[in-house]
């Protein structure tokens, strides 16, 4: 927002949580005001019932960033989803579409073996992505299950294989705090704040209001997922904040070694100096360029 207040900027949300409507107290959507403050794009753009994928996201967000650039705007592209980024600077492999029988076959098969049993099988033909998912990523690991059985072949060797890779000029930058040990106690401290500005009565509107279950992407969001477990009576309301600071600590993990591996970020501490005079800096430079 600070940037976009100094700059003829609009925001494009690179975040597969806050494209649900509804879903606003536990993705950290940003609010009406700072919405009319500054444009937000990608943000409340579909129901929670839906599906959104990398592919599509793509697509929407070069087309919001082509616009924005012919109104002689700049975009401001913001948020943790890695893969989306990835799918965007670096194109995307040709994969098969969802599957939604083959998926509550594995889902069946997730609640008789559990996923980390999943896990294990994924790495048994799938030895390289089984390697950088936790053995409860119950998402992805349905993913590169899925992909394996309707394609034969690994998912990573898949994703080895990219199309349509876009080359447009723009500075990639990740604000990466230099002590864990903050970053853990914010984590905790916005968790918090989450859960006393009502995620669980966000979660029971949701839903009332809509055909939910917990396979949908939506609900195997960070904090939803806990929150539903806590809804059907399968954990306390402690247990929900413990599992929810632990889930989002491990998303952040997830996060830093996405970031690791994708060289073209630079890396700003946004716990040492003016961290928004060193962003701000580096934008300039690449608009003068």
């Amino acid at each position: 927002m600070a940037i976009a207040a100094r700059l003829p900027a609009e925001i494009v949300s690179v975040d597969s949580a806050q494209v649900y409507r509804g879903m606003d107290v536990g993705t950290a959507k940003p609010s009406p005001a700072e919405r009319r403050q500054v444009p937000h794009h990608l943000v409340d753009i579909v129901d929670p019932v839906e599906a959104y994928s990398a592919a599509r996201f793509r697509q929407d967000a070069l087309a919001r960033i082509a616009d924005i650039r012919a109104r002689g705007r700049v975009p401001l592209l913001v948020g943790g989803t890695m893969l989306y980024f990835k799918a965007l600077l670096e194109g995307l492999a040709d994969l098969p579409a969802a599957d939604a029988g083959l998926r509550a076959e594995i889902d069946r098969e997730a609640a008789l073996r559990g996923w980390p049993a999943l896990h294990a099988d994924l790495a048994r033909v799938d030895p390289a992505t089984a390697a950088r998912l936790e053995p409860a990523d119950a998402q992805r690991i349905q993913r590169a299950l899925e992909v394996y059985r309707l394609t034969g072949r690994a998912l990573s060797a898949q994703l080895a294989r990219r199309v349509d890779e876009n080359d447009f000029p723009h500075v990639a930058l990740a604000l990466v705090p230099s002590d864990r040990a903050v970053l853990h106690a914010r984590i905790a401290a916005r968790f918090d704040a989450m859960l006393a500005a009502g995620l669980v009565d966000e979660l029971d509107a949701l839903r009332a209001r809509f055909a939910l279950h917990e396979g949908l992407p939506s609900m195997r969001c960070v904090g939803y997922r806990q929150a539903w477990a806590y809804l059907e009576g399968r954990c306390t309301r402690a247990e929900l904040r413990d599992r929810g600071v632990f889930a989002t600590r491990q998303l952040a993990k997830r996060q830093l070694t996405w970031l690791r591996a994708m060289t073209r970020f630079e890396a700003l501490d946004p716990l040492s100096g003016d961290v928004l005079r060193a962003l701000l800096e580096r934008i300039e430079h690449a608009l003068s360029g």
